[in-house]
């Protein structure tokens, strides 16, 4: 059986990520409070925050920017984090 987590994301308890997908006290946050497909969710959002803001993750200041859109998706922490404008989530 796998491990679950209660995801912040879905709301639900869910199967957990394997490790953690960022370096750090983050990811370890990540971890213990997001599950796969929530990070999946999350995936698909930063495709829009790097192709919207023009961001490489080889920068640290556009690092340091994700990190902080990541703190706003996952934890609501911040102003960041949501759909960024011109872009709307197709169901």
């Amino acid at each position: 059986m796998s491990n679950t987590v209660q995801c912040v994301v879905l709301k639900t308890e869910a199967e957990a990520l394997d490790a953690a997908p960022h370096p750090g006290e983050l990811g370890e946050r990540i971890l213990a409070n997001v599950s796969k497909e929530g990070w999946a969710q999350w995936l698909e959002r930063l495709s829009m925050i790097i192709n919207e803001n023009g961001l490489s993750t080889a920068d640290v200041e556009s690092i340091q920017l994700i990190e902080t859109h990541m703190k706003g998706f996952f934890f609501g922490e911040g102003e960041k984090g949501q759909v960024p404008s011109g872009f709307h989530k197709v169901s």
